[in-house]
């Protein structure tokens, strides 16, 4: 479940805010070349690793305090805007919720729309997307703009002019499945994943070509190790993962096909490994009871083989999720000293409210730390197994209303996307401090309604000062999963953070406001003052 969200201006700031990191060489010339370009922004979460920082410095301590509003550009619709414009040489690519409109603008003349695309799609489609019409971001690669459309649709649009180059079908609206992820482009692939696993639709992801839109291959999440595209090596470094045979073991009967597990968040790429990383989401239907077994390979962290899609190593975070806990946030990837050694990392805090970092050349877990002391679904987790120790008390079997579970739905951590400032070696995250009550229910599978089985109330969990806050800002050491300083915010810190190399960490909140943090950390300047 993805919360509601509205912003409906998107804005550039003095200085060049939305700034990139510098990626790694890839197959195709446009994006290595954008990577390599410090002001550009070519991919949504910043670059490959998912750092989501940029090495402009022209803002810094020192002058913060000047910045301010330099143009602004509405996008026309007032639904949910979650995800980066992308920045590409002079141009500004811009993408709005349902209907999927985007705006070419010339940054050399703010607000002037060099082209625009604005679909036409079947309102019906809306009523089939949860849980609200986002669109988080676009794509860029080989001179295209690659977009996708809440029908199922992706498509490839000339960077210059607009124009539709190629256009396929990825999904069904009818069966419940939409489009609401930012795609992904490295090399000659574009990887998409299809939303609705609240409507009983079994994951996938889905590899397209990026010059002509043919799909490649398809890896489902459920199902016969074949139709997963488990490698014969899968997780032979950690058998105790599990390996074979359990994408259908691990359900009751047909259970699998409408058992959910779409991945509708964030990927990220090794070019080194060839290796791309992404989560499997939650388990359908919400209610536990209706699904026994630990429903693999939902909630999962996948490492897979981009050219053919194999999978070499998966990591089941919440067995069994009965809170609706959608495994797909962004995967950060870094190397950092690990017991002296420097070691390819993956770090990703998830909805379950714990910060897990792994090696991801092979899986190993590494740091498994709770982000907020308040979370009590489990009490730990055991880092030889990798499986969570649950407190029955905050379950949500039938015979048990469960009440005061933390994290909420929500998670203590959903869709926003977090940065790394390689230099101190710090995360700085957008958490939430959402808490609830849970009461399940048994319905029928019906294909194209909803699937979901559960009652909730949501509330600030117990650990804000006043008691009454909603989110918070923490920064993390990933090697270790301890917090370095937090603060605490009204509102859910929903919209994630950007470092840049001036030593400024930047967030929006909830009441609209525009906040930028120094390091080390002592108090908020507000780029945008708050209403009292």
């Amino acid at each position: 479940m993805k919360l509601k969200s509205s912003r409906a201006v998107v804005g550039a700031l003095v200085g060049g805010l939305f700034a990139s990191i510098s990626g790694l060489a890839v197959a195709d010339a446009d994006l290595d070349k954008a990577l390599n370009t410090p002001g550009a922004w070519p991919v949504a979460t910043g670059g490959y690793y998912s750092q989501h920082n940029s090495p402009l410095a022209q803002i810094n301590k020192s002058n913060v305090k000047n910045v301010k509003a330099a143009w602004s550009f509405s996008t026309g619709v007032l639904n949910g805007h979650e995800g980066a414009p992308l920045v590409i040489g002079d141009m500004m690519y811009i993408h709005s919720a349902f209907p999927n409109n985007t705006y070419a603008l010339n940054l050399n003349d703010p607000g002037k729309i060099v082209w625009q695309h604005k679909p036409k799609q079947d309102a019906s489609t809306k009523a089939v997307m949860c849980c609200d019409v986002v669109d988080r971001g676009l794509a860029y690669g080989a001179g295209q703009i690659v977009k996708k459309q809440a029908n199922g649709h992706l498509l490839a649009l000339d960077a210059k002019t607009g124009k539709i180059n190629w256009e396929v079908e990825v999904c069904d609206p009818k069966v419940g499945q939409t489009l609401t992820q930012a795609p992904f482009v490295a090399k000659d692939t574009v990887l998409m994943g299809c939303s609705g696993a609240e409507l009983g639709v079994r994951g996938a992801v889905n590899a397209y070509d990026l010059k002509t839109g043919e799909l490649k291959w398809r890896a489902f999440a459920t199902g016969s190790d074949e139709s997963i595209r488990l490698a014969k090596d899968f997780n032979k470094d950690n058998p105790h993962y599990g390996q074979f045979g359990l994408g259908l073991k691990t359900w009751e009967g047909d259970a699998w096909k409408i058992g959910g597990g779409t991945n509708w968040g964030w990927y990220a790429y090794d070019p080194k490994l060839n290796l791309f990383y992404y989560g499997s989401g939650n388990p359908a239907p919400w209610n536990e009871t209706m699904r026994p077994g630990d429903n693999k390979w939902t909630m999962t962290i996948w490492g897979r083989d981009l050219d053919t899609g194999m999978a070499k190593w998966g990591y089941q975070k919440t067995p069994h999720d009965e809170w609706d806990f959608a495994g797909v946030n962004q995967m950060v990837l870094t190397d950092q000293p690990v017991n002296g050694k420097m070691t390819p990392l993956l770090s990703h805090i998830d909805r379950n409210g714990i910060l897990y970092t792994l090696n991801r050349e092979n899986g190993n877990l590494i740091v498994a730390e709770k982000v907020d002391p308040a979370v009590n679904v489990f009490k730990k987790v055991d880092l030889k197994s990798g499986t969570p120790v649950r407190d029955p008390e905050f379950a949500t079997r039938m015979d048990h209303k469960g009440t005061n579970i933390c994290p909420s739905a929500m998670g203590f951590h959903n869709q926003g996307v977090d940065s790394y400032d390689p230099e101190s070696r710090t995360l700085y995250a957008g958490l939430n401090h959402i808490c609830m009550d849970w009461e399940p229910f048994m319905l029928p599978y019906r294909a194209g309604q909803f699937f979901v089985g559960a009652t909730l109330a949501m509330y600030p969990g117990p650990n804000g000062p006043t008691k009454k806050e909603m989110g918070q800002i923490r920064a993390f050491d990933l090697t270790t999963g301890k917090a370095k300083w937090t603060k605490w915010e009204k509102f859910a810190a929903w919209g994630g953070t950007l470092y840049t190399k001036g030593g400024l960490v930047w967030y929006a909140t909830l009441d609209g406001s525009l906040l930028v943090r120094p390091w080390p950390c002592t108090l908020a300047l507000t780029a945008q003052p708050r209403k009292k």
